[in-house]
């Protein structure tokens, strides 16, 4: 009975863990100088804020570093640049967090709910892992948008150009007319100008939060045309026109590499929808494999032989534009 009590427990900390994860994952988590920051831009326009608010703003260090944990990771992976790039709004050591619950609380569902407890260390390194692929995810789909609204609003400026407005106008109009993520990077960066950056340097702080080609020819043009003049808005104009055809290539490419990628999908897919065909018509056969010592060497072969297969296929059908 007592150990039935002790399963129920640690199922009910595993499913309150994911609970917490997800919610954290979704959270709005805002840094303290970026709430400040942002409190004091907003009320540009409505007056001075109150000397509550100053005090507010003011009485907690700026210098707050990262924790342990954060710097250690920094040596390994510059976690909060992904987590910026992928829009989420948390910290490292929270996101960090995160992937120790849900590693854990996958190993303890495994262990409760298989028979088969010799693939535990397996499991936990994937519940670990899960969130760092979503997080990949998330910033490969969000840097894809951004590339999407780049040429419409290099057009935009280059017509503020040409009406007569500053490059700096430019910028704020394309901050209010685009939605995120650009949209909030350009605002972004006007408002580092307006607070006395040089636009210069404002430009090379956005590329290098936001890994793109194509906004660092735009940083790199507007760099060159205030040390040497030219005709900005026709510069702007070319590098729209580029990105534009380089997103019809990458469509052709799709096109032609999408039997490739269809192949891959089958043989990556075959192996183990076969696993499950077997263990459902000879379960004691399939078992050797987590049972003997050589059927789990055999699996452990198979498994990175599979993971060699996947980036082999996706080195083959992967064509840079």
């Amino acid at each position: 009975m007592s150990m039935t009590i002790i399963i129920l427990v640690c199922v009910l900390i595993s499913v309150a863990g994911v609970l917490f994860a997800v919610m954290q994952m979704f959270a709005k988590d805002s840094s303290a100088i970026e709430d400040r920051l942002e409190a004091l831009t907003k009320n540009r326009g409505r007056g001075a804020p109150t000397a509550e608010k100053q005090a507010s703003l003011l009485k907690n260090s700026l210098d707050d570093g990262p924790s342990p944990i954060e710097q250690f990771v920094s040596q390994f992976l510059n976690l909060k640049a992904f987590l910026y790039q992928a829009g989420w709004k948390m910290s490292p050591t929270k996101f960090i967090a995160i992937c120790g619950i849900t590693g854990l609380a996958s190993a303890v569902v495994y262990v409760v709910a298989s028979p088969f407890k010799t693939i535990t260390p397996a499991i936990l390194v994937v519940g670990c892992l899960m969130p760092i692929l979503v997080l990949l995810f998330a910033k490969k789909r969000r840097m894809r948008k951004f590339a999407s609204q780049l040429p419409q609003s290099l057009d935009l400026i280059s017509q503020a150009l040409r009406a007569g407005q500053s490059l700096s106008a430019g910028l704020q109009l394309v901050a209010q007319q685009t939605s995120d993520p650009l949209g909030p990077e350009f605002m972004n960066c006007f408002e580092q100008q307006n607070f006395g950056v040089p636009l210069e340097q404002a430009l090379i702080e956005m590329t290098e939060r936001i890994p793109n080609i194509d906004l660092q020819f735009f940083a790199t043009t507007v760099v060159l045309q205030r040390q040497t003049g030219g005709d900005l808005a026709e510069i702007l104009d070319k590098i729209s026109k580029l990105i534009r055809e380089r997103f019809t290539i990458w469509g052709q490419i799709q096109a032609l590499t999408g039997e490739g990628r269809l192949s891959g999908i089958v043989l990556l897919a075959l192996p183990p929808g076969l696993f499950l065909v077997m263990l459902k018509l000879n379960y004691e056969y399939i078992m050797k494999l987590f049972t003997h010592p050589l059927g789990q060497k055999m699996l452990i072969f198979a498994i990175v032989m599979q993971l060699l297969g996947a980036l082999a296929i996706k080195k083959i059908i992967t064509i840079k534009v």
